[in-house]
């Protein structure tokens, strides 16, 4: 080592790009030898300093690349030993040293992990230095980056082997070599696999274990074993010490990694791989190899595994998806300018990955027929395209001399400072230090040849797809949007995040879960296909929304609950329009989102013909669903099919409101009749079964009594049903005629109890409606069936004044006609008593100040409970017709529109009051319809900030406002006219009252 031969031999080499970092680290590195025991190092470190072409050599490391400078101040000795005899002698002596310790073995952890990190250190400076010398190609500095960690992954896991077989978890076959007939299995994947590994590159691996090679008399705890050694595996290769690391690993290339354990059992893989294997897997398999482990078990599972990797005939659909993975990058046919600063030379345009898939996607295509195109390498591959005339030579050609040319750029930015990055310099100093450390005089020698390489690569790349239709972002000029593999492509989230996405890491995962296969939807290569043809319209489409991310989380949600993908991709690849409503569902409409998200087959109802034509009438709708219950086969099947119907009728309903094809009213009318409908058609059902167990009682008939929203037709989006059950019986039966037979008022409570269940009962279809029966006669503490005698009799001498004004929005909905109409004349006998006006008065009055004092608000979007909103309309309305309807029984209604119009022919109040009433009311009902389908959980919270930029838009609209500030304006000009009405009518004479 006297003569320094490596370093003595002439060559071209880069400069130093820091000439001081370079004295600095030269100092740095003599310090360190001279603090060595040895004296030859201190005296050889001298030496090689004071050697011109020594120090050269020294200073193109230190004044370009801080890691090697530090690995070689810690290694001083080691550098001596390199530079004398360079790089293949001394590589030579690290795997033999690897291949020492791997035979030798360790007596702990610790001892095998500092080995391995130390030769790590090594490898890399050895490496580091043929590649900046140009003394060795790229393919020998792959091939050498790669033996070295097919080398270490070998050593850890003959240790780990050893060290479980020791701990019991099973015996092995060959104590004196663990990993022959172990059963497990390494593949190395990516770089590794083809050989290709680059400088500061993690390694991608698949752990399995073969139960069938294992020996133990265990076998149910392999998993459990597999996985901790997995772990360990993973952790002596990926745990930084004082020493460095060895590899960063990534296990993600492994079926489903998102819900498969580490190490997986060879059956389990087969199982999954003939199943749901999906097509980027197949290309990712192309790969793979038996790194470590048993060789012969990993070489025996990927031959079993040749008939999913290579296929000899591929359906239009496959070919479809394989064309999708590669159309996902965004093509770009010599239009646009490369920007070079911060230029990813592997992911962006024109880089490393373009020519990756150049060759793998023909390589899935044609290399099922023909074994010669089934290697790993890169370059191989292309020579091999070339030599079919799959593509031309000029193109495999240019593609190699750029691949190349990136992979070695790509060695010097990592060899900077051992980082994983593919990225160049963003300022004009770093991209300088890089040309100069690649041997340029300058940037500007760099970069031209740079951008030479990157549009050759990019020019042959647009060819495979010129007949392709356009995959990327709509109205975006360049932009990716790749989401196979296992890791996030930065051009996809920058252009996810230029549509409008503010969170678009989450949007990716999720979408790359889709292509991986996760949902079951998304299982197929033919919704995959279509999938990837459909994400920039779906995107855009979603980004359209006020809330993107919520939007598209409500989609992912919705993809979720999807049996079958095939069907909705197919209906949306066909019908684009449909996308949008979809979009627009999942961003503005909560309710009909979460319906869509449970029962995705509504979708398939858009498409019918008569979809947006105005729903039937009630009489018509019950039709309807009698018609379809008559199809049932037994009571889970009648709630089953009324629920669908009535959901899909709410939902039908839902999506004309928000798209402006029903106004309020009709809206509100619409949501009625599915109501009553549900309730007409519903109850026959029930009873028929009831009957069946109890019998009937003999002359009885029963009624149900709508009350609230449902009384009144003015039903919303979410509305409960407030129910009033009344019967009356004839002809003296105490009891019922069944098997069971129960009392008339046990009777009566069971059967209604029946129908409140059949309302409310969860099914699989969801449920019909929330039931309250607050209003009926004493409220909870009444009896929930009601006979006609009390019911007259409550309302004649007990009831309070509020459950008179209830009563005024009562409805008969169903049940026996001649008691529907009975019940009809007590309400209105009830409502046209003459009253003591004074006590009426007092009353309402006290009403609503205590319910003031409970649900006070001053948010002028809470237009139920602010001041001058709905129920101060409807407190008006209801003293009015309390007050008047003993003279004038017209302005009796159950409607409160209705009731204002006629209050207002009656000449009972001014014209002018009585249309800002009805204007006030169409309002209030506009706006809580639409925040109902609109808004999910607290108003206030939601619009704290103030309401999403579109739904402004709709809320002007359908309340007949400019725009949404002239609707701010018009709620609080109506809310105080309101309330001014109501402290004139009701408020200041009840204090004069009790002044």
């Amino acid at each position: 080592m006297n003569h320094f031969g490596f370093a003595s031999e002439q060559r071209n080499f880069p400069a130093p790009a820091d000439a001081g970092r370079a004295e600095l680290g030269l100092e740095r590195w003599l310090e360190a030898a001279a603090q060595s025991d040895d004296p030859q190092t201190v005296r050889l470190a001298q030496k090689l300093a004071k050697n011109p072409q020594g120090r050269r050599i020294l200073k193109t490391i230190f004044g370009n690349s801080p890691y090697l400078t530090l690995s070689a101040v810690n290694d001083p000795g080691f550098m001596l030993e390199l530079l004398d005899g360079g790089p293949e002698p001394a590589l030579a002596g690290i795997m033999k040293g690897l291949e020492d310790g791997r035979k030798r073995g360790f007596d702990a952890d610790q001892e095998a992990a500092r080995t391995l990190r130390v030769a790590k250190r090594r490898a890399a400076l050895s490496i580091a230095v043929a590649d900046i010398f140009s003394v060795w190609n790229l393919r020998r500095v792959t091939a050498a980056l790669s033996g070295f960690a097919d080398a270490a992954l070998s050593l850890a896991a003959q240790h780990l082997l050893r060290a479980a077989a020791e701990k019991g978890a099973f015996s092995l076959a060959h104590d004196d070599d663990p990993q022959r007939d172990s059963g497990l299995i390494i593949l190395a994947m990516g770089k590794l696999g083809a050989r290709e590994l680059n400088y500061s590159s993690d390694i991608d691996l698949i752990v399995f274990y073969d139960t069938e090679r294992i020996r133990t008399q265990a076998p149910d705890e392999l998993q459990g074993h597999f996985v901790r050694l997995t772990r360990n595996l993973v952790r002596m290769l990926d745990e930084r010490t004082a020493d460095g690391y060895v590899f960063r690993t990534d296990l993600r290339l492994r079926p489903d990694p998102g819900a498969t354990p580490l190490a997986i059992s060879v059956r389990a893989a087969e199982t999954y791989y003939e199943s749901l294997g999906q097509n980027w897997e197949r290309a990712a398999m192309i790969k793979a190899r038996p790194a470590a482990g048993d060789l012969e078990a990993g070489a025996a599972f990927l031959d079993y595994l040749k008939p999913f990797i290579w296929r000899k005939s591929l359906d239009f659909a496959t070919i479809q998806d394989i064309h999708s993975i590669k159309r996902q990058i965004n093509a770009h046919r010599g239009g646009g300018k490369i920007g070079l600063a911060g230029h990813n030379v592997k992911l962006g345009r024109g880089g490393i990955r373009e020519i990756e898939f150049f060759a793998q996607t023909q390589q899935l295509i044609w290399g099922g027929r023909d074994p010669g195109l089934r290697g790993p390498a890169t370059e191989e591959t292309l020579l091999a395209l070339a030599e079919r005339s799959l593509i031309t030579d000029e193109a495999a050609g240019h593609m190699i001399d750029a691949y190349r040319f990136l992979r070695r750029t790509e060695h010097h930015l990592q060899m900077i400072d051992d980082e994983q990055t593919q990225t160049l310099p963003s300022d004009d100093e770093g991209l300088r230090r890089l040309a100069v450390f690649l041997g340029y005089p300058d940037a500007e020698a760099f970069s031209s040849e740079l951008l030479f390489h990157l549009i050759k690569v990019e020019t042959n790349y647009a060819r495979l797809f010129e007949d392709s239709p356009y995959l990327g972002a709509p109205g975006e000029e360049q932009g990716n949007l790749v989401f196979t593999g296992v890791e996030p492509d930065p051009e996809t989230i920058s252009t996810i995040r230029r549509m409008g996405f503010e969170n678009p890491g989450i949007v990716d995962s999720a979408i790359r879960g889709w292509h991986h296969g996760r949902y079951r939807s998304t299982r197929s290569a033919r919704t995959r296909g279509m999938l990837t043809e459909l994400m920039p319209m779906l995107l855009s489409a979603i980004a359209s929304t006020s809330d993107p991310d919520a939007a598209f989380l409500k989609f992912d949600e919705f993809l979720s609950h999807l049996p079958s993908g095939v069907q909705l991709f197919a209906m949306l690849y066909s019908n684009p329009r449909l996308l949008e409503l979809m979009a627009e569902i999942m961003g503005r409409a909560p309710r009909l989102a979460e319906y869509l998200s449970r029962r995705p087959s509504a979708l398939d109802s858009v498409l019918a013909a008569d979809f947006f034509e105005p729903p039937p009438p009630a009489g018509k709708m019950a039709e309807e669903l009698e018609a379809l219950l008559e199809t049932a086969d037994g009571p889970e099947s009648v709630l089953d099919i009324s629920r669908r119907w009535a959901n899909d009728r709410k939902f039908q309903a839902g999506v004309q409101y928000l798209r402006g094809h029903l106004d309020p009213m009709a809206a509100a009318g619409a949501l009625s009749d599915i109501a009553d409908a549900a309730l007409t058609a519903l109850k026959p059902h029930v009873e028929e079964e009831f009957f069946k167990q109890h019998g009937r009682i003999a002359g009885s008939q029963q009624v149900v009594v709508a009350m609230g929203k449902l009384g009144g037709r003015e039903m919303t989006p979410g509305s409960d049903l407030d129910l009033i059950f009344i019967y009356r019986t004839a002809g003296g039966a105490e009891s019922s005629d069944g098997p069971k037979p129960l009392s008339v008022s046990h009777y009566f409570a069971r059967l209604c109890q029946r129908t409140i269940n059949s309302i409310t009962a969860q099914t699989t279809e969801g449920m019909l409606y929330d039931v309250d029966m607050r209003l009926r006669p004493s409220g909870r503490a009444g009896p929930i069936a009601s006979s006609l005698e009390s019911f007259i009799l409550y309302h004649r001498e007990a009831a309070w004044t509020w459950e008179h004004m209830a009563l005024t929005r009562a409805r008969v909905v169903c049940g026996d006609r001649d008691l529907g109409e009975e019940v009809e004349r007590v309400i209105a006998e009830t409502l046209t008593r003459p009253r003591d006006s004074k006590k009426l008065l007092a009353d309402i009055a006290g009403m609503r100040r205590r319910m003031d004092k409970e649900r006070h608000s001053d948010f002028i979007w809470d237009v139920k409970y602010l001041r001058g909103g709905l129920i101060d309309v409807e407190f008006i309305t209801q003293y009015l017709q309390l007050k008047h309807a003993a003279e004038h029984p017209a302005i009796l209604s159950a409607n409160t529109r209705a009731a204002l119009r006629a209050i207002r022919d009656a000449g009972l109040v001014g014209a002018g009051t009585a249309d800002l009433l009805i204007e006030a009311l169409d309002t209030w009902n506009a706006l809580q319809g639409m925040i109902r389908l609109t808004v999910e959980g607290d108003l206030y919270r939601e619009w704290e900030n103030g309401a999403p930029e579109d739904l402004r838009d709709t809320l002007a609209r359908h309340c007949s406002a400019p725009d949404f500030a002239g609707l701010e304006a018009k709620v609080r000009s109506l809310s105080k006219g309101v309330h001014e009405i109501y402290n004139e009518m009701i408020g200041e004479p009840a204090k004069s009252q009790t002044g």
